[in-house]
Formats: structure tokens, sequence, C-alpha cells
């Protein structure tokens, strides 16, 4: 058997695997509205954990980490573990915000919505869309590229065969199934992590000499006193929490989880298991330094160049495979939780079954045009820091809102607007050079830092402003959770009722 017909055995085999797990698990029970979209107080500590973790460790980690160990060494690798890391703790506290003040609640955009009114929440859901699609098709994309680089199989053929498979139980279970095969999924990747770690450090003859020749060519990157490398770890973990606090999937394990208390322990528990595992990955592109491997494939080069039994390189196809499928349900299903209420308002006559149905289709609709985009192996670098970019002028104003009454509708929207325009000033073009002249133009940390301090000062001095000139407005929450209600238990959502704000 030939190395590309053996990779499509093993894909077959390990997405049908999953596939069956998947389908067995929404078997169980009929699956409503409701079910598909959120689980609601399904989910215990253990299985959070595990689904908070897989959905978050997509595919990338093996493309992304090791270039950042490759290039930005030990101080960029701290930055990219806490930029990924943080958001997770941030959720343990402000996912129990969430559901206090919107108990019957399904989405962000959902709580923009009825918090800020019509104008924010456009902005926001375009916002939640752009990234979670941008994830998308940078996962299928990673996979594609990832089994091209190992067996010279086709782009669109695995992108194809695994989009396909994720499909199947996650239009059928929603998002019951995909945490059931969330869990299965994580008790696949950390062994495999592991595993890959060991065999090539190992392989190289032990820690001290697989970065021997690291020592001598680039001992800056073995060093926290590495400038550039701050630089770069400071500015991802801006760029990525701003991300991750947009990213549907959280808001529904939020909701899934069976308590406050299940929320916070596994929420905090994710942050201690993600920091160790993408600190791993990291190192794997250290030790592709070994061979001068510095890019986005330093793993899987790696691993070429150890020239390792053919049973090593089954296994990290099926890691890559667990890591993949594990984040595409769990975006597939996001997004269409998102539009879901756009559905309701578009179909007010149509039943929850029916509503069901059409979001059914929609997961498919959402899959096809990154299949396409996959297919071509385009560089998503650039798509992702854009829509980091646009997250991070929503950010404050978004979460804010949260906590204070007086930040209204106009304050939000404005102030994410502006920070967007600023940090946008600042961002590189495609070829990361800047585009005008102004200082610091083409500086990602700057762009990225700016929209957060933008947005802050403008909500701020807004609300001091209009408390000095007697025209404070006092947002009722309490509105949060008179207005939005489950799925099937009436009118869940209408913009038309909604003021401005």
């Amino acid at each position: 058997m030939t190395l590309g017909a053996t990779a499509i055995a093993v894909i077959l085999i390990t997405a049908a695997s999953f596939t069956l797990l998947g389908l067995l698990q929404a078997s169980r029970h009929t699956i409503s509205l409701e079910d598909y979209m959120v689980s609601r107080n399904r989910v215990g500590t253990g299985m959070a954990l595990a689904t908070i973790v897989a959905s978050a460790m997509g595919a990338w980690i093996l493309f992304s980490p090791p270039e950042v160990g490759a290039t930005s060494g030990i101080a960029g690798i701290v930055g990219y573990c806490i930029g990924q890391a943080t958001p997770a703790a941030l959720f343990a506290f402000m996912g129990t915000r969430m559901r206090f003040l919107m108990p019957k609640g399904h989405s962000l955009n959902e709580y923009v919505l009825h918090r800020f009114g019509k104008a924010m929440y456009r902005l926001t859901l375009a916002i939640v869309v752009f990234y979670m699609f941008v994830y998308l098709a940078a996962e299928l994309t990673a996979v594609a590229k990832a089994v091209e680089l190992m067996a010279g199989v086709p782009l669109w053929l695995t992108a194809l065969l695994v989009i396909s498979a994720v499909f199947i139980y996650t239009i059928v279970g929603g998002l019951e199934a995909t945490i059931f095969t969330d869990a299965i999924q994580f008790a696949v990747i950390v062994p495999l992590l592991l595993l890959s770690f060991g065999i090539a450090v190992f392989a190289l003859g032990g820690w001290g000499n697989a970065i021997a020749p690291v020592i001598q060519t680039a001992p800056e990157l073995l060093t926290l006193a590495n400038g550039p490398g701050i630089k770069f770890g400071a500015t991802l973990v801006i760029a990525v929490i701003a991300a991750e606090m947009f990213n549907q999937t959280n808001w529904q394990r939020i909701y899934a989880c069976k308590s406050d208390q299940v929320v916070r322990r596994s929420f905090l528990g994710s942050f201690l298991v993600i920091l160790p595992m993408l600190f791993i990955a990291g190192l794997l592109g250290i030790l592709a330094m070994n061979f001068g491997f510095n890019d986005d494939r330093a793993f899987f080069s790696l691993i070429q160049a150890l020239n390792l039994p053919g049973w090593v390189s089954i296994a990290v196809l099926v890691l890559v495979l667990a890591l993949v499928m594990s984040s595409l349900d769990s975006l597939l299903n996001g997004i269409a939780s998102v539009f879901t209420p756009e559905l309701l308002r578009f179909f007010p006559d149509q039943s929850t079954n029916g509503i069901l149905r059409l979001s059914r289709v929609l997961t498919v609709a959402v899959g096809i045009p990154a299949i396409l985009i996959a297919s071509r192996g385009y560089n998503v670098l650039y798509l992702f820091l854009l829509a980091d970019l646009v997250c991070a002028g929503a950010l404050f104003p978004v979460l804010f809102g949260l906590y204070s009454r007086r930040l209204t509708g106009t304050m939000a929207f404005w102030s994410a607007v502006v920070a967007i325009a600023t940090g946008a000033l600042f961002f590189p073009r495609p070829d990361f050079s800047p585009w005008n002249g102004l200082p610091f133009g083409g500086d990602l940390l700057v762009s990225f830092a700016a929209p957060i301090v933008v947005s802050t000062l403008i909500c701020l001095l807004w609300i001091q402003i209009k408390a000095q000139g007697g025209k404070t407005e006092a947002f009722d929450f309490g509105i949060l959770s008179r207005d939005i209600r489950a799925y099937g238990e009436g009118d869940t959502f209408s913009v038309g009722k909604l003021p401005n704000r």
C-alpha cells in the first residue's frame, strides 16, 4: 500500500470512528432546537473541561506554536500560552455573570442585541461570524496541508473527507454530540501530543543533544530576555484574548455546564491544561531548529527528517485528525447557533422543529466554502490577524456592558467603530509592511493595543460626561432574564421590538 493510500485509510477509519461515536450519542434521545444549540445544564466538570480544551486545541497547535518556538523562542511560546489560555480563566468569571444575567440565553450576539440594540448587534454578529469562519477555514486548511506534507494526498480530498464526517454527526446530534466526541478526542490528543514530543527528543539523542545546535546558532530562542520574542508574545496575548471572547463555542459551553460551579471549575481547569499543551507544541518548534526548520511546517518537517517508523507517522496523523475534528464540529455548530436568532426572525411562522431543520442545512452551507478555501491551500494568517483586530476594537464595550448600567448602545457602537478604525491605521498590509507613514505603522502590537485603549477611554469618558450633564441612563439588567427565553418557550427574538439604545 502506498503512503497516500495508507493516509487515506487512516483518515477514513479515524473519521468514521468519531462519527459513529457521535451518532451513537445522538441516538440516545430526540434532539430539540434547544438541545442542538446549547444542551443546557447537562455537562459535568470532567466532560466540560475536556470539551473546552479539545474545541480550543485545533490542528493549528501543530503549525503556529512550533513556528513561534522556532522564530521567537521561549518568550514567544510563553506569550502564546498566556494568550490562548487566559480566555478560559476569564470565561470562568464572565461566564457565570452571563448565566446570572441571561439564564435562558444562547449566544453572545443575543446578549448584545438585548443589551445594546440593533447597531451594536449587527456589528457584533459580523465580527463573530467573520472570526469563526476564518477559524473554520484555517482548521480545514491545516489538516489538508498536514496530510499533503506527510503523504502527498490532494488538499481537496482530505478537506472533503474530514468535513463530511464532521457534518454527519454534527447535523444529527448538535452540541451534545459535539461535546461527547470532544471528550473522546481529548483522550486521544493529550497522550499523542506527549508521545510525539517524547519520540522527537529521544530520536535526537535526548534534550541536551536536541538543543545543542540551537544553543550554538540561536541562543536567544532559549531565554525569556528576548526582546522580539517578548514583543511578539505580548501581541499574541492581546490578539488571542480578544478573539476568543467572540468565539461562540465558548459561550455555548457556558450554558451547557450543569451549574456555575461547573463553569468555574472546568474553565479554570482548562486554563491549567492548555498552558502545558501549548508549551510542549512550541518546544517542538525549537527542536525543529536542530535541522533549521522555522516556518509553519516545522513540526511536520521535523517528523520527516527524523526518519521515524511508519507507525509514528500514523500516530501523528491520528493526532492531527482528532485535533481538527474537535474544533470543526464546534465551529460549525457555533456558527449555526449564532444565526439561529436570525432564522427565528426571518421565519416567524416556523416551528422550532422547522428552525432546527434550517439550522442543519445552514451547518452544511457554512462548511462548503471552507472546503473550497482549504483546497486552495491559502495562508489565512493575515485574515486571522484582521479578525483579531476587529475583535480587539469591540472587546471592552461588549464585556464592560456585563457590569456597567451606564454604558449605552450608542457608546458601545461608536467606541468600537472608532477603536477598530484606530487599529487599522497601524495594521500592516498582507505582506506585513506599513501602508502609511505613521509612526509605528505596520506594528502589530500597536495595532492590537490601540483599539483596547481607545475603546476603553471613549466609553469611560463618555459615561463621565453624560453623568456630569445629568443625562445618565441606567440599563435594566432584568430585561435580559425577562425577554430572553429558551427556544420553544415563546417569542425569544425580535429585532423589530427592540430599541436602538
